[in-house]
């Protein structure tokens, strides 16, 4: 249960990525704060955080267009993902989503492609979408997120659904559910997740289990909590670092382990769940 700078997680392919990413939601909202996010992905990037991960519903597509900028010169170093929105996912609309992201994104393909959540709109229609794009060479792999496990089930039984790469969920230590089926199901399946908000968007910084594991290891409560998360090797944590010294501090994480007793006292502050409950999301 340890995690390093040179962690990965394989996808269903075989091909390996960094078990800690990028994330960005949030980001291109706040003009004062573009120079600095756009420093903070070129950092990650040169510290092997090479999975950045976006949206067309992040800030109305503008961190699609701030990530193709953070990253133009560098597309080969990028493990890319985005998303479509669940009412633009009929096949058509798929495909117009996806070729509408790849230009704000300065690029000609998406390593990942996922589904945001689950709408209305049939799965059979979607994965249509993400077949033709897979066949035009403007995807390489697809997945989805909000996924809860009888989602991924029925998803699994379509014609197609077995090619889904990962399923992108809240996953951190207040946010425990997943464990209870959704995970090993997953581990089953030997689909990885992709885990966002790894923090809870710091609201668990202050928890006293938190400080007092990070005081043992002379590590931020930040670092702890992210350590948690990489602890299993088929989880891939994408944090949001708007500032360098913010990227540096999670890529720090990746150094960091965790013992028996560190587990025992986070299990205390954050229970694993004893009973299936709904996933949540944010």
């Amino acid at each position: 249960m340890t995690s390093s700078d040179d962690s990965s997680v394989t996808l269903p392919s075989g091909e390996e990525v960094p078990a800690m990413g990028q994330g960005t939601w949030h980001f291109a909202e706040r003009p004062g704060r573009r120079a600095s996010e756009i420093a903070s992905l070129r950092l990650g990037l040169d510290l092997g955080m090479t999975v950045i991960d976006t949206a067309e519903m992040y800030a109305n597509g503008a961190s699609e267009t701030l990530v193709g900028e953070a990253i133009s010169g560098r597309r080969e170093d990028v493990f890319l993902v985005s998303k479509v929105l669940p009412h633009h996912a009929t096949r058509r609309g798929t495909k117009l989503a996806c070729q509408a992201s790849l230009r704000r994104l300065g690029t000609d393909h998406l390593d990942l492609y996922l589904l945001h959540w689950r709408g209305s709109i049939p799965l059979e229609e979607t994965l249509a979408g993400f077949a033709d794009l897979v066949e035009s060479g403007e995807v390489r792999y697809w997945g989805v997120s909000n996924f809860d496990t009888a989602d991924l089930i029925e998803l699994r039984r379509l014609s197609g659904g077995d090619g889904v790469a990962t399923d992108q969920i809240l996953y951190n230590l207040a946010r425990r559910r997943p464990e209870y089926t959704l995970l090993p199901w997953c581990r089953l399946h030997e689909l990885p997740i992709m885990a966002y908000s790894p923090i809870e968007q710091g609201r668990i910084l202050g928890n006293p289990a938190l400080a007092e594991v990070a005081l043992r290891h002379g590590a931020t409560p930040a670092q702890v909590a992210l350590a948690w998360v990489l602890r299993s090797e088929d989880v891939l944590a994408i944090p949001a670092a708007g500032t360098p010294e913010h990227v540096r501090e999670n890529a720090a994480a990746r150094e960091l382990q965790l013992t028996i007793s560190d587990f025992v006292i986070l299990d205390a502050a954050f229970p694993p769940p004893r009973r299936e409950a709904p996933l949540e999301m944010i």
